[in-house]
């Protein structure tokens, strides 16, 4: 899907913003999309290499049916080089691995009828970048929604508007990471640019997909208040209800210079994100703190957790019970 012929045996590959020119033989950044004689394979079309049910809130995803199981699954790849990716095992796996391609062989129908057997009411495509097996997650999740299973994605959020529509139908919900605000971060630490990333959180905005960001706060890097205002300030613009996770940074990957993130920085920018005028910020890595759904008009508190444990879930059909404002996400 998402590719034309470019001249001489090369194609472009349309999936995401790379927008990769390939030559024949060659493949495309992420490494799982190879050009052979002039057309474009994705060479981990089923090929799953971590199937789990976890809890929706380790996506994370806190205002998308709270409490609730999600299958997750991945292939290898991503179109991103995080030096401190935490699931580099198998996101980088190709790369470090001269090319190969790792996973067990599954057919779409298998995911969505085990996501059924299980009970859970989503399919998560997470753990890695789902854009890169963006052919087996969109047959998935068309059979998922057959079943009246919901489906989301984990995401970089540098897809393209093509693969954005693509998906459109069958996508619910997402958590993008949007994990700097400099144009020159994503290019040293990520190798890739910044506006794909927010043509993708308002594009989904806009198409009636249910966001929320994630920010991993990395010393030294993105953590200045400057940043972090105009990060917030950002989110605001699209939508003031769009959720905001504050994530502590844990030493990764090729990325063992920096040191945890101080909880000082963590609830300095919970503070920023309150002051800018974003309804629900939560900090994530830090179990026991900053993980409440509180209503932002009465100060009730809707929903209580404790890491990845919904405690209690007092909304009522989507409102507060004490004032009754409309608490905005997917609830049931």
């Amino acid at each position: 899907m998402l590719w034309e012929p470019f001249g001489d045996r090369r194609v472009r590959c349309n999936l995401c913003a790379h927008r990769c020119v390939i030559a024949a033989g060659g493949r495309g950044i992420c490494a799982v999309r190879e050009n052979r004689d002039g057309t474009l394979y994705s060479l981990v079309y089923g090929r799953v290499v971590s199937v789990a049910l976890d809890p929706i809130e380790k996506k994370p995803l806190f205002h998308f049916l709270p409490g609730a199981d999600a299958l997750s699954l991945a292939t290898v790849g991503c179109n991103f080089r995080c030096e401190f990716c935490q699931n580099h095992h198998i996101s980088q796996y190709p790369r470090d691995h001269g090319g190969r391609i790792a996973g067990e062989r599954v057919e779409p129908e298998e995911i969505a009828r085990q996501a059924r057997n299980s009970g859970a009411p989503v399919i998560a495509y997470t753990y890695t970048e789902p854009t890169v097996f963006f052919e087996f997650a969109y047959e998935v999740a068309k059979r998922a929604h057959a079943l009246g299973i919901r489906n989301v994605f984990v995401t970089n959020g540098y897809m393209t508007r093509e693969a954005l529509d693509e998906i459109t139908p069958y996508l619910d919900g997402a958590n993008v990471d949007l994990k700097a605000f400099r144009e020159e971060t994503y290019r040293r630490y990520m190798g890739a640019t910044l506006q794909p990333v927010l043509d993708t959180i308002e594009g989904m905005n806009q198409r009636g997909i249910w966001v929320e960001v994630t920010t991993l706060i990395i010393p030294g890097i993105n953590d200045s208040e400057e940043e972090l205002r105009w990060i917030a300030e950002f989110i605001r613009g699209v939508s003031p209800d769009i959720p905001w996770h504050i994530s502590r940074f844990f030493p990764a990957y090729r990325m063992h210079s920096h040191p945890p993130t101080p909880l000082s920085a963590l609830v300095r920018a919970w503070e920023i994100g309150r002051e800018v005028g974003l309804n629900y910020v939560y900090l994530g890595n830090v179990p026991g703190q900053g993980e409440d759904t509180v209503c932002p008009s009465c100060g009730e508190v809707l929903i209580r957790r404790y890491g990845f444990l919904v405690e209690g879930n007092a909304l009522s059909e989507g409102a507060c019970p004490r004032c009754g404002a409309h608490i905005p996400g997917v609830w049931s």
